[in-house]
């Protein structure tokens, strides 16, 4: 188990933070592929190497905000 990486070893404060610095990450990494695409700067390989980094940033964001707001079945 990696301990740093282990959402369930941190608590909210800390996950909050990280859920904002993803956040941002996921939102540079969108607006860098979208220039890259309209300049036509950067190969496919760059293009797919960077979505693939934006999908686990997404990943990442989408399991903290499940550990923050569980779901609660009624």
């Amino acid at each position: 188990m990696n301990a740093p990486n282990d959402i369930s070893m941190k608590n909210e404060d800390v996950l909050r933070f990280e859920l904002e610095v993803f956040k941002r990450e996921h939102r540079d990494l969108d607006e860098a592929i979208e220039a890259m695409v309209d300049k036509g700067t950067a190969d496919q390989f760059t293009i797919r190497r960077l979505k693939k980094q934006k999908l686990r940033l997404k990943d990442k964001i989408s399991r903290i905000e499940d550990r923050l707001l569980p779901d609660i079945i009624a």
